[in-house]
């Protein structure tokens, strides 16, 4: 049984974590098995859009803690361990920003600590009803600070520190309210609803969504002035591809567009 299924539906790739026996927890195996298939997504011009879900009866429970005492154990009382550990993760969680192909969380039961931050990491999310989402740490004497990198680029700080602080649950109507997540849905829905997201983004210009992508993350990091003269120089390339000017010759024609990438 793979620990990371994937299968692929056309220009969709399905990402699945299938360690439900585990909570889907981001194991040593679990991050390798992640980082490898991130990999090859950069590389793969067939895939436009990827979603990532979880097996059983939660998406992801964060961290494999079990795996994090042992490394206790060290004679550095786990120091280098840790220091790897975390930079692995955070490694992966970059690289879904990363990826040519928009990302979708497709969430159910909890998402916690580092899979909350997994889910913040994603380009956009659909969640079940009845979904939660942490970053608890703190409730075991951890501060979830890696996960606060991403929670904190989703939602408003005062409600990112509260999560951290408290480390209490949000239902998944104010996570869709706070901008954690786009939407949320029945569970007997979630897959259709997030297949159709997927199918929707998939439709559009692969090489337009891929330049979009990259430049919303760097932009998004600038100063306005910086931003717009770099967003502009984006643009100027975008006007430039050929499949560009026949999605503009083709909406004045009224027709679909003859798009060859």
């Amino acid at each position: 049984m793979a620990l990371l299924e994937r299968h692929d539906t056309g220009a969709i790739a399905h990402l699945k974590l299938n360690a439900p026996q585990s909570l889907n927890a981001l194991s040593d195996a679990m991050l390798e098995a992640l980082q490898t298939e991130f990999d090859r997504l950069a590389t793969d011009s067939t895939i436009r859009a990827v979603i990532l879900s979880g097996e059983g009866k939660v998406f992801c429970a964060g961290h494999d803690l079990k795996e994090m005492t042992a490394g206790r154990q060290a004679e550095d009382g786990g120091k280098a361990y840790f220091k790897d550990l975390f930079d692995r993760c955070a490694r992966m969680m970059m690289s879904i920003q990363k990826l040519p192909q928009p990302v979708i969380a497709q969430v159910h039961g909890i998402a916690t600590a580092a899979g909350c931050q997994m889910v913040a990491s994603c380009d956009m999310a659909v969640a079940a009803e009845g979904t939660k989402f942490g970053v608890n740490g703190v409730n075991i004497g951890l501060f979830c600070s890696t996960p606060m990198v991403a929670l904190s680029r989703n939602i408003p700080r005062k409600q990112a520190f509260e999560m951290l602080s408290t480390g209490a649950f949000i239902a998944a109507e104010k996570a869709e309210t706070l901008g954690l997540i786009n939407r949320v849905v029945p569970h007997d829905q979630l897959a259709a609803a997030t297949q159709d997201l997927a199918e929707t983004v998939a439709n559009k210009l692969g090489a337009a969504v891929k330049i979009g992508k990259e430049a919303f993350y760097n932009q998004i990091q600038m100063p306005q002035d910086q931003a717009y003269a770099y967003t502009g120089d984006v643009m100027v390339e975008n006007m430039l591809y050929r499949d560009t000017a026949e999605g503009i010759a083709a909406f004045l024609e009224k027709r679909p567009p003859n798009w060859q990438q």
